[in-house]
């Protein structure tokens, strides 16, 4: 067994976790659905930095397998000219979260990236189980290809984004329009400590299972919850080539349990020739995106990360 005893940890990242391993009451797993799901959206009021004036937030939805699939578009500019158009799959382990536990990122990006951001309010689990959510997130990405009037701006390219269970709908979404491409192509992806390859088990997993926010436990009862396939290459995308996929961004956090899936996704891609930059929060924990309050280092990971993107969304236009 690897010793995390000498791992370093940022202290701000300690004052959090130790605030938070000190907490009385059942963790989100222990509580049930219907209170995981609202304790995950009360933690972004308390842990998460405001919302990001934009020029337009406004809510949407589009044609799904099962129905409509909400929406909500952020846009720093009320009117522009064709461009790419940023897709955001929120976190939650396939089972929490929805347009509301991820807005101050999601608004973030697009100020910072001066880009319009679409975060997609997937069908979860356990209502939903496996491929339910993906699929309605292929269904988004190839409706927004179209440059549909709903959008109200022209789309030249999509850049799957996503964070944790998201950066793993953000591989796959990339996948699935790399075989069969929509309207318009992906110039760029940038998975956030995804779930790349939850199939297989990898030593951080073991490492970090307990004290460092996203346990073992937890994580079991989102396997649980969403019933994936795990032969499916939509549930793991390790499974297929990662030749021809987009330039990436792909960023991990040191003290994450699932930080080796984010690791070994790199190196498949560089294995696979794709351009890629892969950034670690070193002393970070997963889930960082959304406690920028808490863990206020965690805007310099953030910040430099949409540069990183920047340079690669520039270099696809430019071609």
């Amino acid at each position: 067994m690897s010793d995390t005893s000498e791992a370093y940890v940022r202290p701000d990242v300690r004052a959090f976790l130790d605030f938070l391993n000190a907490l009385p009451g059942p963790k989100g797993h222990e509580a049930g659905l219907s209170e995981a799901r609202a304790m995950l959206l009360k933690s972004r009021h308390v842990a998460d930095v405001p919302v990001a004036p934009l020029a337009v937030i406004r809510d949407l939805a589009c044609p799904g397998p099962a129905g409509e699939i909400p929406l909500r578009l952020y846009d720093s500019r009320e009117a522009r000219g064709p461009g790419p158009l940023l897709l955001f799959f929120h976190g939650g382990g396939f089972v929490l979260g929805d347009l509301d536990t991820h807005e101050p990122f999601c608004a973030g990006v697009a100020a910072q990236l001066d880009l319009p951001v679409i975060a997609v309010d997937y069908r979860l689990a356990p209502e939903h189980p496996f491929p339910a959510g993906i699929e309605d997130c292929i269904a988004v990405a190839r409706w927004a290809a179209e440059s549909p009037a709903a959008l109200g701006r022209a789309v030249t390219g999509l850049v799957p984004c996503g964070d944790s269970a998201g950066g793993n709908f953000a591989i796959v979404v990339s996948l699935a329009l790399r075989d069969s491409p929509a309207a318009v192509p992906v110039i760029a992806q940038w998975p956030i400590y995804p779930a790349a390859d939850p199939a297989k088990g990898y030593p951080s997993f073991r490492d970090f299972a307990e004290g460092y926010l996203l346990t073992r436990e937890g994580m079991d009862w989102f396997d649980r919850c969403y019933r994936p396939d795990k032969e499916d290459w939509r549930y793991a995308p390790m499974l297929r080539s990662q030749e021809g996929m987009p330039p990436t961004v792909l960023v991990t956090a040191s003290l994450d349990p699932i930080r080796d899936q984010g690791r070994a996704y790199a190196a498949a891609l560089a294995q696979a020739g794709v351009p890629i930059v892969f950034r670690e929060a070193r002393g970070n924990i997963h889930g960082f995106i959304s406690l920028r309050k808490a863990i206020p280092s965690s805007e310099e990971d953030v910040r430099a990360a949409i540069e990183a993107l920047r340079l690669i969304i520039e270099e696809a236009q430019a071609k």
